[in-house]
């Protein structure tokens, strides 16, 4: 039984017994998210020479003939994600770990392979496509109606919260050639773009057709992480939009926790999302990560800034301008999708200054606001402190959503954050169950029943998110994710001071 991976992510790139010292955060007691897991080791493994062999046989096995640019011969399994998983076993930034992953690992690296060979059928190489913008192509294509399915088939990988399938697919992502078009975008910031092209495209016979065009002629290979659907606009949207990117030869790579029959599940007019889900199946290789581990939980869950009660709402102001220093905080206003602003109107409390944002959860959760609006604040600010943050049920399950979608957006942007909330990560989505969770509770006819069970939320698709969301806040809030964080802002300090000073000197 070949022994696999597991991800203990930039492990090798942290920055040794670093800590936040010069905010003062070392001196603070932290509340664990969770039942604290034993600390994880950042040391680097021992190399299981076993794991080599399996992957060198792998390889192996796996070869095909391909052709470059120029005709050279190509060896496509010398390169791709399995090349890579062994780079990095062998440099300590990934652990061994489960089989599940190892299995993905096998059909992420047989889809490189395909595309390789299928580069030319596939039209991936963007210096050998038309020239014409996806607007001519588009207005073209209305006299010579084309239709051109890809020969390679596409990837749907779900499974768990935290199995490593966003890993994965960055790794499969990033080994691929830069000449390709190709890109990977978060599928709440995928949705946004396509809302955004509709409107642009508004007064087309077809504006849906124009907006399918325009992606297909800037990115053949498109992969999307968290696929998810729980609004009822985009669920109409999406069967018009994949029918018309399929046939246009659209290859896509997909993460999700939910399998395809699963999506949109009691969603409104779910009957006319149904046929997305069929060609969905038919486009793409449906594979499931079947581990069970989430391992983001093993990091060191206890180093975060995840305060629990009323008290630590000084505490929390506190670290916000320990964070800010000299800078003074003031109301500020962010842009975001096709022009609007993000307002916001404070009480006592300043927004934010020196890339940091102060609110409290009302502002951000109680508001009509989403996914576009937080991706517009966390392009602008890399830290978020959040107070108040409460326990959810049915009374709040807007909120809840808005919380959900706050999360993965700033888990998508590497952001860090600061909060003060009413309890545990667990406990604050104890009363949000699944219909599945909810049958399996004995019902209540006493007149004893507590409150609390009159807020039980049954939502499936809040009930799923949950789990994610949980897994998210445990590993923003580990030492090596806010290491990282740290790292990443003074890399991003030192590229600006080099950039102004190439300025001066030119």
């Amino acid at each position: 039984m070949r022994r696999a991976l597991r991800q203990v992510w930039h492990a090798s790139r942290l920055l040794g017994g670093r800590h936040f010292s010069s905010n003062g955060f070392n001196k603070v007691r932290k509340v664990p998210l969770l039942s604290a897991p034993s600390a994880y080791s950042l040391s680097k493994p021992s190399y299981n020479e076993d794991i080599l062999r399996s992957l060198t046989s792998l390889r192996a096995h796996s070869s095909i003939g391909a052709t470059d640019s120029t005709g050279d011969a190509v060896d496509a399994a010398r390169a791709g994600p399995l090349l890579e998983y062994e780079r990095r076993i062998s440099s300590g930034e990934l652990a061994d770990g489960d089989s599940f992953q190892i299995d993905t690992l096998r059909v992420l690296q047989r889809l490189y392979e395909q595309l390789v060979e299928n580069e030319n059928a596939c039209k991936l190489d963007r210096y050998n496509t038309s020239e014409k913008s996806g607007r001519s192509r588009w207005l073209w294509s209305r006299f010579i109606p084309q239709s051109s399915y890809s020969p390679v088939k596409g990837l749907y990988l779900y499974g768990g919260v935290g199995t490593g399938k966003t890993m994965l697919m960055d790794l499969f992502y990033d080994q691929l050639p830069s000449n390709w078009r190709k890109k990977r975008i978060h599928f709440h910031d995928f949705m946004l773009s396509v809302h955004s092209r509709l409107q642009m495209h508004k007064g087309v016979a077809d504006p849906l057709e124009a907006v399918a065009g325009e992606i297909a002629d800037e990115s053949i290979l498109l992969c999307l992480d968290e696929f998810m659907v729980n609004d009822v606009a985009d669920a109409l949207i999406l069967n018009r939009l994949f029918g018309d990117l399929f046939s246009r030869g659209i290859v896509l790579v997909s993460t999700s926790n939910r399998a395809p029959d699963n999506l949109y599940e009691g969603g409104l007019q779910r009957d006319l999302f149904l046929p997305f889900i069929a060609t969905l199946k038919e486009r793409c290789v449906i594979h499931a990560i079947g581990s069970s581990t989430d391992y983001r939980k093993m990091t060191s869950a206890e180093q975060g800034f995840y305060f629990v009660g009323d008290e630590c709402s000084e505490l929390l102001e506190q670290k916000f301008h320990e964070l800010i220093g000299q800078a003074v905080p003031g109301p500020q206003v962010v842009e975001v999708v096709m022009g609007r602003q993000l307002q916001t109107l404070f009480y006592q409390v300043p927004l934010g200054a020196n890339g940091c944002a102060y609110f409290p959860f009302e502002e951000l959760c109680d508001r009509p606001l989403g996914a576009a609006d937080y991706f517009g604040l966390f392009k602008r600010f890399h830290t978020l402190a959040l107070e108040g943050v409460p326990k959810f049920g049915l009374h709040n399950r807007t909120a809840a959503y808005r919380f959900v979608t706050l999360v993965d957006v700033m888990y998508e942007n590497k952001s860090r954050l600061l909060c003060t909330a009413e309890a545990s990560a667990v406990e604050l989505f104890e009363r949000i169950v699944t219909v599945a969770d909810a049958q399996k509770i004995s019902p209540r006819t006493s007149p004893s029943q507590k409150t609390d069970d009159l807020d039980l939320c049954v939502d499936n698709e809040l009930g799923f998110a949950k789990d994610r969301t949980i897994s998210r806040l445990t590993e923003m809030n580990s030492r090596e994710y806010l290491e990282q964080h740290e790292a990443d802002l003074m890399e991003g300090v030192a590229q600006e001071f080099g950039e102004k000073d190439d300025t001066l000197h030119a």
